[in-house]
């Protein structure tokens, strides 16, 4: 490729990020052929890292978090890519638990878009926004920070996501649930198939899956593939001992060795269940990778991982959790976990939703819990207008046959839902802000007072 670059360098980080920004309009494609012509001129730096591969439909991004704390908590250096972010583009692309020094993406940013404006003038068009997204990560791994391991989270699907460019140590499938359905297909299977899609051949592979019909699709993959399968409630699983609103114990029961009085201070079921998928990707890394680290660490890291805007409490009084739970199955955690976990009164909420969800199924599981509902709507180019979806939920209360329905309150501009919701919550009432991960990043930069909040992908 040739470098006779038409426009100058970029000049500052706002500008880089402006500039990856712009290429959202190229939608998401699926397909590797542009990520695996770009990495090609840079020399392949993906095929130089120790990485664990990480997809599903919810937990990939707690399965992530617990990985980077133990693995850390280890003496390891870890690379962590995640999407979407909460409060800053940055956060994407971690080392060792620190963003990306803006100077750093700007660097990078300037090495790689004379070959994005090159491929763009070719027949394969110009790369999305993701592919320059992950490029970026890939070298600032590779070439700037060398971490022992990359933790490498899975944008969309798996098969065709371009993060499925890289060749990992060990793949893990968290969860299969109704999610971009509009991209990945309509059944379970569809999408288990395309998260199986991250299987490669002879690389282990963990899986939190547990539907029969799902699990089938991964195995014939996984036999195809000449992979070994590590599978939830099968290879490995967890004991609850105690729970908690601020705390969970639970032995951990796997294939090489069982470890007692696992402690996590991440709310919910699920996470017992994310965590347990963590420690087994440890495990496997213990037991064929040489990988080293004392139980003290690893129960240390374990205990001290969070993820924000999962469970999270961000105010005391009155008490406000915030959770992105934008799926059926998301929702459903949410809701056991009220259900199980907490102590409260009343129950208010409120929600925003983007255009390309399930919102029947979601709401379904959260309605028979809520005292008073507000529906508002996210700062954000897809936001589901509130009045469709109180016309929704309306209907959905009508086929429940709640004799109690919530009440129902649509107020669009979030900050005013939110200072109602506040108004409303007694002492001994819960407050949650629940929905799509752009209206709780929103809300947590609002109430935590971050003026760093960026918005977006």
């Amino acid at each position: 490729m040739s470098h006779n670059q038409a426009n100058a360098a970029m000049s500052s980080y706002t500008e880089a990020v402006e500039w990856i920004n712009s290429l959202i309009p190229f939608g998401i494609r699926p397909g590797l052929e542009r990520i695996e012509k770009l990495l090609d001129a840079f020399q392949n730096p993906h095929r130089r890292l120790r990485i664990i591969h990480v997809a599903g439909t919810n937990g990939k991004g707690s399965v992530c978090s617990y990985l980077t704390h133990v693995l850390r908590k280890g003496g390891y250096d870890v690379g962590t890519f995640t999407s979407p972010y909460i409060t800053k583009f940055t956060n994407r692309i971690q080392y060792n638990g620190q963003d990306i020094e803006e100077e750093v993406l700007l660097e990078l940013a300037n090495q790689v878009r004379p070959y994005v404006e090159e491929m763009a003038a070719t027949e394969l068009g110009s790369p999305t926004m993701f592919e320059v997204t992950t490029l970026i990560a890939i070298l600032y791994y590779a070439t700037v920070t060398y971490p022992d391991y990359v933790v490498l989270e899975v944008g969309l699907g798996g098969r065709l996501d371009v993060t499925n460019v890289v060749h990992p140590i060990v793949s893990v499938i968290t969860t299969i649930g109704h999610d971009h359905m509009d991209k990945l297909g309509n059944t379970l299977e569809q999408i288990a198939y395309e998260k199986a899609g991250i299987i490669k051949a002879g690389t282990p592979v963990v899986v939190g899956v547990t539907q029969p019909e799902a699990l089938r699709v991964i195995q014939e993959v996984a036999e195809a593939k000449k992979s070994t399968m590590y599978v939830y409630e099968q290879q490995f699983d967890q004991m609850p001992l105690y729970v908690d609103e601020h705390e969970q114990q639970f032995r951990f029961e796997g294939l090489f060795r069982n470890i007692e009085d696992v402690t996590i201070t991440m709310a919910g079921a699920h996470q017992r269940h994310n965590a347990a998928i963590a420690l087994m990707t440890i495990e496997l890394l213990r037991q064929y990778f040489a990988l080293v680290i004392d139980d003290e660490d690893l129960l240390e890291g374990m205990k001290m991982t969070s993820w924000p805007g999962r469970l999270e409490q961000i105010s005391s009084k009155p008490r406000l959790l915030i959770d992105g739970a934008h799926n059926p199955e998301g929702a459903q955690a949410l809701a056991q976990a009220l259900d199980s976990t907490y102590q409260y009164e009343k129950l208010h909420l409120v929600m925003g939703m983007i255009e390309n969800k399930n919102h029947h199924d979601t709401f379904k599981h959260i309605l028979p819990l809520a005292d008073t509902l507000i529906l508002t709507e996210p700062n954000y180019r897809s936001a589901k207008d509130a009045d469709e979806l109180y016309a929704e939920v309306k209907e959905l209360a009508n086929e429940l046959g709640l004799q109690d329905a919530p009440r129902i309150t649509v107020e669009k501009d979030w900050k005013q839902a939110l200072r109602l919701l506040l108004e409303r919550t007694n002492e001994s009432d819960l407050a949650v802000v629940t929905g799509t991960l752009y209206l709780i990043g929103d809300v947590r930069s609002y109430m935590l007072h971050n003026k760093d909040a960026e918005k977006g992908w």
